[in-house]
């Protein structure tokens, strides 16, 4: 008997070392900075990175002059956006690890159905937690029962703690799903559909925020995101039982209604709200980018964005009605030819039948 072989380790910095211990990398790294804390020589540094920064103060008169906290954007969001895309990093590997690895075994699924699991099930997790987040937010807002307040006072400067908090997380988690394409040995054919849809979310909620749009983005995001949810745990089901399908009708029927939402609230911010406003002067100390060229641009972009979605989405349900038109057309019955006599050998034994018989002698019943 021979001793079983070990399986050799990778190399050091390697491909596969960083593949297979890229959390434990990522843990290091937050490590050093959470350890920064600890010095006073680092800690206004490791702050930078783990605080939400420029806050400014107010004394409300009304409230009895109590005080609040409003923040605003700068350069030193860059480094809190690293930070919380390292724990981005982090989250996704326990994610994969503790529940969506263990899941599949049970499964047995394909290679093509288990990279599509794991991506919707990835998704799936973010976009629930967003959507509650998002959805209390909105709670506290005005705004949502008041569209007007979309586009009056624009420029919308200040923002609520937990509103440039939600941001920045946001774009923290479609930055890390980049280098999570190379983490997860995403497939070729898989990789430049994911990257359509992380750079349009990179440049769509970036936009939003750098615009001093968040209050439009905010009220967008939060319906998206219940649609999305829905598809994608539609999906898990489906992977667990292909019979469960009724959650893709609920989905279509409610991505059409988050089109036609976005669209009217884009048309009406940026077509009537802000071209009416009388502050239309681009300054970027002030956050003011209320200009023609500006909202043209937003609009353009918002309105091909929602042309790219209802395609795909309109080829997504023309192959689900093929793929259900051909299992209700019943198969024909396929003829078995392999063993099936020749004309020609039928004819042989027509002629050695017809010998037989005439050499045979009649008998005389009379």
């Amino acid at each position: 008997m021979g001793l079983r072989k070990k399986s050799k380790n990778p190399a050091v910095f390697s491909h596969e070392f960083v593949i297979q211990n890229h959390a434990d990398i990522v843990s290091c790294v937050a490590m050093v900075i959470l350890l920064g804390l600890m010095f006073e020589v680092t800690a206004k540094f490791a702050i930078m990175f783990i605080t939400v920064q420029y806050n400014v103060t107010y004394m409300d008169v009304d409230e009895g002059n109590d005080s609040i906290s409003y923040y605003v954007y700068g350069f030193k969001d860059l480094a809190t956006v690293f930070f919380y895309m390292l724990i981005a990093i982090i989250l996704h590997a326990v994610i994969q690890e503790y529940i969506l690895d263990k899941i599949n075994r049970r499964l047995h699924l394909s290679k093509t159905k288990h990279s599509k699991f794991n991506e919707s099930g990835q998704l799936a997790f973010f976009y629930l937690f967003s959507f509650v987040w998002g959805g209390s937010i909105l709670t506290g807002e005005k705004f949502t029962t008041d569209p007007t307040l979309l586009w009056e006072e624009y420029p919308h400067t200040q923002m609520f703690f937990q509103v440039k908090f939600f941001y920045i997380c946001q774009i923290a988690y479609w930055l890390h799903a980049l280098p999570e394409l190379y983490f997860q040995k995403v497939r070729k054919e898989d990789i430049a559909r994911q990257l359509y849809y992380i750079c349009l979310y990179i440049f769509q909620i970036t936009g939003a925020y750098i615009l001093t749009l968040h209050r439009l983005g905010l009220i967008l995001l939060v319906p998206h995101y219940l649609v999305e949810l829905l598809f994608h745990a539609s999906r898990l089901f489906y992977f667990s039982d292909e019979n469960k399908q009724k959650g893709f009708t609920l989905w279509a029927l409610l991505f059409v209604m988050a089109r036609l939402l976005t669209l009217t609230l884009s048309v009406l911010t940026f077509g009537f709200g802000l071209a009416r406003a009388e502050n239309q002067d681009f300054s970027i100390a002030d956050g003011n980018f209320n200009t023609l060229t500006v909202r043209i641009s937003c609009l353009a972009a918002i309105c091909l964005t929602q042309a790219w979605m209802m395609w795909k989405f309109i080829n997504f349900q023309l192959k689900k009605w093929r793929e259900h038109t051909q299992n209700q057309i019943p198969k024909k019955k396929v003829v078995n030819t392999k063993n099936k006599p020749s004309k020609r050998e039928c004819n042989k034994c027509i002629r050695r039948k017809i010998k037989k018989y005439s050499k045979t002698p009649m008998k005389n019943y009379t």
